[in-house]
């Protein structure tokens, strides 16, 4: 085998011209004629005895070259991408240049990782959102406690919406009883939208004891045997019920948590809500400082490695749908997508992830970063502590490659973020033409905690 050149070409790609001896393809073509000579009928022979020349003599000396050339490909293409360093992306196009007695030539036009030219990665800016809690959003918080701690109580009256209706209910297709269809003693808050759209409204106004013939007619995208069909269903109302929520004292506080005051309970909430607000106010001064990074580098990314990056984005949604119980297949009827459109879509992001890949590696390469193995059992531990799972059994779901690649990229934010500057974020300015409302007289000083103080 021999490289006969290797030619850089646009956006990646590169053309290996690749030469097979007459020796080496000749070895090719007796063991593509040991393979083939059972299906190849010669008159006076068995099948599989007829020697190579009289099967060359009768249907030409190129016979074998096909089966020799797919044969030898793989071996002498792999050689080369070793001799001249590649390290290509996807599959090779290839043509044959000639082939003959005295060998082959082959060209194969294959994608190759692209060149990074690293743009600006330190010094950068970006907007950090400031961090406010406000005692509306400690109330709003202690409102959702107060919900989860909530219990019925029945009542005397017509269903309401936002109330608890308990039902027995069966559904009719031209007065025929369906699977799936019947319930009893079943609770359903109305206006949750748990229910074909049109039933819960339809129990609206209806009294406990009370029956009454629901029409509805079901959606378009529903299982095969209902879509579109109208049907009848018979329901009676049980029970009306209403939520009462418990009063937001000292008593709910010790109930709900380990404190004893509500003063105390406010002050966690509080203090939980401005970590979780200033953590998610990092990561999105990160992103954006990330987002630039990525903006800012050269490279030739190959189409190939887009696309080949497209599948994978496709493939990994198809298996969060079957984790979810959802056949890809199902989900393509009913959004009424194609695979290709959703690939043509997927194109896009892609080559945004790609060129944040390789902004990442860029980095790890320019500051020169590493990961120990004391590190991954770090994060192993950090990871265990976390989710409340025994070490070993992170590792089970986490290989070793996979924490690794995430402390580096950790890694490499911390290089871009420790060196950025956050800047405060722009003042809403006021829309053109609109009038300044009059400017209210300054409150005079008080002891009262302000609202943000709360």
């Amino acid at each position: 085998m021999t490289v006969k050149s290797c030619e850089k070409l646009e956006k990646s790609m590169v053309a290996l011209t690749i030469e097979v001896g007459a020796e080496a393809f000749e070895t090719a073509v007796n063991k593509a004629y040991l393979k083939m000579r059972n299906k190849l009928n010669i008159p006076g022979f068995r099948p599989g005895k007829a020697p190579r020349k009289m099967i060359e003599s009768m249907y030409g000396a190129e016979v074998f070259y096909e089966e020799a050339v797919n044969a030898i490909l793989p071996e002498v293409y792999e050689e080369a991408v070793k001799e001249q360093n590649l390290e290509v992306v996807g599959y090779p196009n290839v043509e044959i240049e000639s082939v003959g007695k005295d060998g082959v030539v082959f060209k194969c036009t294959v994608a190759v990782y692209p060149e990074v030219e690293l743009g600006q990665y330190k010094g950068l800016e970006a907007v950090k959102a400031e961090v406010k809690v406000m005692a509306a959003d400690v109330n709003a918080r202690l409102k959702e406690m107060a919900e989860r701690n909530s219990r019925l109580v029945s009542v005397e009256r017509a269903v309401k919406k936002g109330d608890t209706a308990n039902i027995d209910f069966e559904g009719f297709d031209n007065g025929v009883a369906f699977d799936g269809g019947k319930g009893e003693a079943f609770d359903l808050e109305i206006g949750s939208g748990t229910f074909v759209p049109g039933f819960e409204d339809q129990l609206i106004g209806m009294k406990a004891g009370e029956e009454k013939e629901i029409d509805i007619t079901f959606p378009e995208n529903y299982t095969p045997e209902l879509a579109g069909k109208p049907v009848v269903f018979k329901v009676k109302v049980n029970e009306v019920k209403v939520k009462e929520l418990p009063a937001i004292d000292d008593e709910f506080a010790k109930d709900v948590s380990e404190f004893d005051t509500l003063k105390d309970l406010k002050a966690d909430i509080k203090k939980k809500i401005t970590e979780d607000r200033k953590a998610a106010a990092q990561r999105a001064f990160e992103d954006a400082l990330m987002t630039k990074v990525a903006e800012g580098i050269k490279a030739e990314i190959p189409d190939d490695m887009v696309a080949f990056q497209a599948e994978k984005m496709i493939d990994g949604f198809k298996q969060q749908l079957a984790s979810q119980g959802i056949p890809f297949d199902q989900y393509v009827k009913m959004t009424g997508m194609t695979e290709e459109a959703m690939k043509a879509d997927a194109m896009g992001p892609a080559l945004e992830q790609l060129r944040m890949d390789l902004a990442v590696e860029a980095i790890v390469k320019a500051e020169n970063l590493e990961v120990s193995d004391d590190e991954v059992e770090a994060e192993y531990k950090n990871l265990s502590e976390k989710y409340g799972m025994d070490i070993e059994m992170v590792k089970k779901y986490l290989p070793a490659e996979q924490i690794k690649e995430q402390v580096i990229r950790e890694k490499v934010i911390k290089v871009v973020a420790d060196s950025a500057k956050a800047l405060a974020p722009a003042k809403e300015e006021e829309a053109e033409g609109e009038e300044k409302p009059a400017k209210k007289p300054a409150a005079k000083k008080t002891t009262k905690k302000t609202e943000e103080e709360k």
